[in-house]
């Protein structure tokens, strides 16, 4: 059976936690997942403590280094966030997964350090039955065009605005 792309989008809070939810699905249906983290910070998340209960069914990497707003130097930011695209490259085309998630990688594109038409290349060049699941904002008509299936997560209302912090649990 031929594998999808689900790519979860859209400025709403609950693009990974969707990705979360396919990797938690699929491992328990017997499928083996690799979940590759991009663009975040330097604390521990509560998704990283938890899939390290799960590493028998579950590799779960938390790649690049950190928010591309924090970067003081964006060539070594740049030249990081390449080597992460590669190590997914690899992780993909290895043929070991059945489920390659690839949480905020549009910010790879959106931000320019990986070009559109290789991460669509990608994804076409990918396995046959694996499934693929992208997220992170502004999803690019590429990237909305190479996918199966597209949600985009709208906020109506978020914490945030009234200056309440991430708390623990909710937003990591």
């Amino acid at each position: 059976m031929k594998g999808l792309v689900l790519l979860f989008t859209g400025n709403g809070k609950g693009k990974t936690t969707a990705a979360l939810g396919q990797a938690l699905r699929a491992a328990g249906q017997g499928l083996k997942v690799c979940f590759i983290q991009f663009i975040k910070g330097s604390w521990q998340t509560g998704e990283q403590k938890i899939m390290a209960l799960l590493k028998d069914r579950i590799d779960f990497f938390v790649k690049g280094s950190g928010f591309t707003w924090q970067a003081e130097d964006r060539d070594e930011l740049i030249r990081e966030t390449r080597k992460a695209f590669h190590f997914a490259e690899d992780k993909i085309s290895s043929g070991e997964y059945d489920m390659v998630i690839l949480d905020e990688l549009t910010y790879l594109v959106k931000y320019g350090m990986v070009e559109e038409d290789e991460v669509v290349e990608m994804i076409r060049s990918r396995p046959e039955t694996q499934h693929l699941v992208i997220t992170g904002r502004d999803a690019s008509d590429g990237l909305i065009a190479a996918a199966d299936l597209v949600t985009e997560m709208r906020e109506i209302k978020h914490p945030f605005s009234r200056g309440v912090k991430a708390r623990k649990g909710i937003e990591f």
